[in-house]
């Protein structure tokens, strides 16, 4: 059981989550080749209207205390769609390709983590506080958290209020990432408290995609997602 706490003091935000286990990061998920060809296709153009009303509105969600959305600090989707549009889209491995079609798609900010490296059963979703950073590439480049919100480890024996930030909307810690050995992971979902049922469709797509990241001739995966109650706990079965 993994159990996601929502401590944010605001309700500007509303969260969604994921689980998967035995998901194999060399699937080739049936359909995700021509899905994602005719959502690239989709994004060469302008975004429509809801979809950039909904670009708009993550923004203003994630605006709080010193923290911008804006340039190199803007929310994973955006840079995604950069990458569409200069035929640049990243192929990662099946876990993350699954995550960021979805996170394409849907407009919304989406991290994905390895359960075992995070190493933990319980996380917080917080803000950043001042002095927190953490690593997000492998070339050591840090990202700055205040006012950030991000989805933190509590371990065994600490507070939730002394949880260790993992992921936020913009780039994920290293430590965290899922590898080529990934079995067991979850995605967390960022969305504006208003936001069409967005949410819970992005939640449903990201089960069914990580459903068909199995081995090949293996098992499929096992899959559980829902919504964070505001100001709640969501308990998933992994």
């Amino acid at each position: 059981m993994i159990e996601i706490t929502d401590l944010l003091p605001t309700r500007a935000l509303r969260f969604g989550a994921v689980v998967a286990s035995g998901v194999s990061p060399e699937a080739r998920p049936d359909g995700y080749d021509e899905a994602l060809a005719a959502l690239l296709a989709e994004r060469q153009g302008e975004l429509p209207d809801p979809l950039d009303r909904r670009r708009i509105a993550v923004r203003e969600s994630l605006r709080h205390g010193v923290y911008r959305p804006a340039g190199r600090a803007k929310p994973c989707p955006e840079y995604l769609l950069r990458t569409a549009q200069d035929d640049a889209f990243p192929r990662i491995n099946a876990v993350v390709d699954a995550s960021n079609f979805v996170c394409l798609g849907a407009m919304l900010p989406i991290s994905l983590f390895d359960l075992d490296l995070a190493a933990t059963d319980r996380m917080v979703l917080r803000y950043g506080r001042t002095g927190e950073a953490y690593v997000f590439n492998a070339s050591g480049q840090t990202i700055d958290l205040e006012d950030l919100v991000v989805g933190a480890a509590a371990h065994d024996g600490d507070a939730l209020a002394d949880s260790l930030p993992l992921v936020n909307p913009v780039k994920d810690a290293l430590a965290a990432k899922t590898t080529d050995v990934s079995t067991r992971v979850c995605a967390l979902v960022y969305a504006p408290a208003v936001s069409d049922g967005a949410l819970e469709a992005a939640v449903r797509d990201l089960k069914t995609w990580l459903a068909r990241c199995g081995p090949a001739g293996g098992p499929p995966p096992t899959v559980a997602g829902g919504i964070v109650p505001a100001g709640g706990t969501l308990r998933l079965s992994r």
